[in-house]
């Protein structure tokens, strides 16, 4: 078996989100860090700049990335999967039908060809809503167009432990993957909180299109 290729025009971390997430792969590896340094090597391999590409896979694997929106990592997160807490200035709804058709045409295919195996949000996961949020999520999957901007969600089957969907410097709406799954939140613990954020640049953490900016909000 192996790894998907990537595209000629495709970008590295477009390549990680969608290689991570394909069935073949997590049967291959299912353990999450061997699986993510595997789809990382392999975006890699095109690459001509060594530094740059070790600069990719270090950031990654620390903060997450961020990727152009396609019909592999389109997610519908149901209600039950936004985390509160991320008062930021903009929840605003968006509809990829009206913003985008002809990629929303592209999701809308795929899941025609991939029926019942089409996996726009998750179902039947650990963290499986109630009754009545359930019922609400499968509307939402039902019509799989509109997600809310700027509100990140949990995402259990990877790349990593959220996702969230922001508009970038050119406007355009684009998913960043941010969290490790494999650990827990400390900044409860203010000596912790401290020390993160210290380490990891915090007081100027950059754009909000990018992984390091969500992962210093969850500190």
């Amino acid at each position: 078996m192996r790894l998907p290729i990537r595209r000629p025009d495709e970008s590295r971390e477009s390549y990680v989100g969608r290689a991570y997430i394909n069935e073949t792969v997590k049967a291959m590896y299912p353990d999450h860090d061997r699986r993510l340094e595997v789809c990382l090597q392999n975006a890699c391999e095109a690459g001509m700049n060594p530094v740059s590409e070790a600069d990719f896979m270090i950031n990654s694997i620390e903060y997450g990335w961020t990727e152009e929106i396609t019909a592999e990592n389109w997610i519908v997160p149901s209600e039950a999967d936004y985390e509160e807490g991320y008062d930021e200035e903009l929840d605003e709804v968006w509809d990829i039908s009206e913003a985008k058709p002809g990629l929303w045409e592209n999701i809308r295919k795929k899941k025609e060809r991939e029926g019942k195996n089409y996996k726009p949000a998750k179902k039947g996961d650990k963290a499986r809503p109630d009754d009545d949020a359930f019922k609400k999520a499968q509307s939402e999957e039902k019509s799989g167009k509109k997600v809310t901007l700027n509100k990140p969600f949990r995402t259990p089957g990877g790349p990593k432990k959220m996702s969230v969907y922001v508009k970038n410097d050119k406007g355009n709406v684009v998913k960043v993957n941010f969290g490790d799954p494999n650990m827990k939140n400390k900044s409860a613990d203010p000596k912790r909180k401290k020390s993160f954020r210290a380490r990891h640049g915090c007081d100027s953490p950059g754009p909000k299109w990018k992984a390091k900016y969500w992962s210093c909000r969850a500190w």
